[in-house]
């Protein structure tokens, strides 16, 4: 039988990778919207290598990364080591290019680190909230989930592959409400980029600051486009 402990732990990871989850992901499109405003996409077919590519030189080289970093400066009792959080922080800021991006990343991590101190109380990463909100850490999403995942006991290599699904799940959303999918085939789509969300994920789980990357030129080309979109459904 599964310790409760473990259990526990499970059903804090759903909570957090939930798209109910009030932090505003669900207004973003990773990109997405402007590949099919910009005619990149060759049908149904071209999404799982798109996909698999903003997964593997992306997500987990640069949030899933900056998310380990952070869950291991994290001690059970909510503890951080400032410095590394900060340090992963302010390098992931650097390596998102598209200033879509960074804005969506700092403002879903602000509102993330706003509901999860509603949610599971004042004391939760505390002095990292105040580092946050007096501007000396940008707070951006994977950072602060990756603290507040180490605070609810989740394992580390747990909360780096939630990110990555939470990130396709996502990623599938937005490209059924684009029309480029029906509901069944986003959920087909999920299923097949399962294993490159796990090696991806054992890949960051281990990495450092100084690993935090991302190598996306197309993708963060059609994001910069998407800025002067005339119609936009989605943030980026």
């Amino acid at each position: 039988m599964r310790p409760a402990g473990d259990v526990a732990s499970l059903l804090s990871l759903l909570q957090l990778s939930d798209s109910a989850f009030p932090s505003g992901r669900y207004t973003l499109s990773y990109g997405l919207e402007a590949f099919a405003q910009n005619g990149q996409l060759r049908g149904a077919s071209s999404l799982l290598p798109l996909l698999a590519d903003g997964i593997r030189l992306g997500v987990a080289p640069s949030d899933g990364v900056a998310l380990a970093c952070a869950h291991r400066a994290t001690g059970a009792d909510g503890t951080l080591d400032l410095e590394v959080v900060t340090r992963a922080d302010e390098r992931l800021t650097a390596v998102k290019l598209v200033r879509e991006a960074r804005e969506a990343s700092m403002r879903t991590g602000r509102a993330l680190l706003a509901a999860a101190t509603a949610a599971f109380g004042s004391t939760a990463l505390g002095d990292y909230a105040v580092l946050v909100e007096n501007g000396d850490s940008p707070g951006n999403h994977s950072v602060v989930l990756g603290a507040l995942s180490a605070w609810l006991g989740v394992p580390r290599v747990d909360a780096v592959a939630g990110e990555l699904f939470a990130f396709s799940a996502g990623w599938a959303s937005a490209a059924v409400r684009l029309g480029l999918i029906d509901h069944r085939a986003a959920q087909r789509l999920l299923h097949r980029v399962r294993a490159v969300s796990v090696d991806a994920a054992l890949r960051a789980v281990d990495r450092d600051v100084q690993h935090i990357s991302s190598s996306g030129p197309l993708p963060d080309v059609m994001s910069m486009r998407h800025e002067h979109a005339e119609l936009r459904m989605f943030a980026t």
